[in-house]
């Protein structure tokens, strides 16, 4: 087996590891990058500590993703409130010329494309270890850490798990993804020593996972169950107060454990390189969706004015409200999913068991040994409109049969969206672009969008799968 671990991941570190010229060309623009914010910073007086952080600073980067991220520390006497805002103007008129996209953390920052790069320009304070004025303040520390500890086998070592984690869809911190971020594998691998046995201690885990590289809480391991609730907890070197994985969302642990255990039993280059979707044709899409012989139910609706971090936080809320509000009314959710294109189109899809319900229902009510509570439900269901049959006594108990306030999902969700669903609990951005319009659909009634939106053909036909690419016959 070892023989087979080595050849893929000397295929893989083959493809990731960046070669002399492209390291020549990313340090390059780094270089320039600090030096024109540095430069641009001065003109706007603002006295800022210019520094590459990141993976090209820590040299984990992959070749085939270069991200740049140049950080500005500025003093702490820039109010909160302007921080960002000032950094933004900065960043854009140092980057003049390339595609902006305004990202947001805990403050803006910029995202721009120099010379075929991503390049991301953060603003931070510059303040002493453990006086964090905002969670990008650490990030400096972070470098230095890890650039001091990591010897060159364990950069190879960060940049398989790094792969590995982009090829099973669990990479990445921010909240689309809600996995793990590249700080949290290099701590990883610090602290397993290699991409393999990070694997087995995943693939192995029974319980709650804990691990406190620089033993802040030795002999006081009690602490940490208090102060950490998450499944995973990586207490950060620079900030004992702070878990690394705060960000990673128990789908995406569990999705990691169950894929090192896949790999390990038999590995493969598929974990790292899936294989392309395909999207279905229009005729294999309608096969398919009348096989699963449940109700699709998309709710579509246009562009939401927000940065890509704040539209999927404002989706998962609206998302979240939607399940609750079907649930409630008695439909049963197979499956669900908010899916975005991040510019025109804004989707919830919900795979129910059934689209419509029998308009009548059997409604318990209290024991008959609870007085009060059986006056209650008397006094509630004696003159309710919506009460068939009963109250009535079977099995020691009340019971009602009521009318179903709504016996079709569609007219559910048409009902309570119409005024933009603020009282469903949909998110304030998401609901004033239901308030100006949306769409509901069902099954093959998607294919107009489906035909128009490559992207979303391609998701479409993944979540009908519903497989991982990497999940075999055992």
């Amino acid at each position: 087996m070892q023989e087979k671990f080595d050849e893929i991941f000397q295929t893989v570190l083959e493809r990731i590891t960046p070669k002399k010229a492209q390291r020549a060309k990313i340090e390059g623009l780094a270089k320039k990058l600090e030096a024109k914010v540095a430069e641009v910073s001065r003109r706007f007086g603002v006295e800022a500590e210019v520094r590459l952080e990141g993976s090209v600073a820590k040299d984990t980067w992959l070749s085939e993703e270069p991200d740049v991220d140049i950080f500005m520390r500025v003093p702490k006497s820039i109010p909160r409130k302007s921080m960002g805002k000032v950094c933004l103007q900065i960043a854009r008129k140092a980057t003049e010329g390339a595609q902006h996209i305004e990202r947001f953390a805990e403050h803006p920052y910029l995202e721009a494309i120099v010379d075929g790069v991503r390049v991301n320009i953060v603003p931070c304070y510059k303040v002493e270890k453990g006086e964090w004025l905002s969670a990008t303040d650490r990030t400096p520390y972070h470098t230095d850490y890890v650039r001091t500890r990591l010897d060159k086998q364990m950069l190879s070592e960060v940049r398989l798990l790094k792969k590995f984690m982009k090829g099973i869809g669990v990479y990445g911190a921010e909240i689309k993804i809600g996995g793990f971020s590249g700080y949290l594998c290099e701590l990883l691998v610090l602290h397993f020593k290699s991409f393999l046995n990070t694997l087995e201690a995943f693939a192995h885990s029974k319980r709650r996972m804990t691990i406190d590289i620089e033993n802040y809480y030795e002999g006081r391991e009690n602490e940490l169950k208090l102060l950490f609730k998450e499944p995973l907890v990586i207490v950060d070197p620079v900030d004992k107060g702070r878990n690394v994985a705060s960000a990673v969302q128990p789908q995406k642990l569990f999705t990691f454990t169950v894929a090192a255990r896949a790999f390990l039993k038999n590995p493969s280059l598929k974990f790292f390189y899936p294989p392309e979707t395909k999207a279905l044709s229009v005729k294999k899409l309608k096969q398919k969706l009348e096989m699963h012989g449940s109700a699709f139910i998309f709710i579509t609706f246009g562009n939401v004015n927000a940065v890509p971090d704040v539209l999927w936080g404002q989706l998962y809320k609206s998302h979240r409200s939607l399940q609750k509000l079907i649930q409630l009314n008695d439909f049963k959710i197979l499956r669900s999913q908010p899916w975005s294109d991040e510019k025109t189109l804004n989707m919830f899809i919900f795979q129910l068991e059934q689209r419509f319900l029998p308009s009548v229902k059997k409604h318990l009510g209290p024991p008959i040994e609870k007085e009060k509570d059986c006056e209650k439900f008397l006094a509630k269901h004696l003159t309710n409109s919506r009460v068939i049959s009963g109250p009535y006594i079977e099995g020691g108990r009340w019971v009602v049969e009521l009318r179903r306030k709504y016996v079709d999902a569609v007219a559910l969700l048409s009902e309570k969206l119409k005024d933009g669903g603020r009282n469903a609990g949909v998110a304030e951005q998401v609901s004033k672009v239901l308030r100006k319009g949306f769409q509901i659909v069902v099954n093959d009634e998607v294919l107009d969008v489906y035909k128009k939106n490559s992207k979303f053909a391609k998701f479409l036909t993944e979540f009908l799968s519903g497989k991982p690419k990497w999940l075999e016959a055992g």
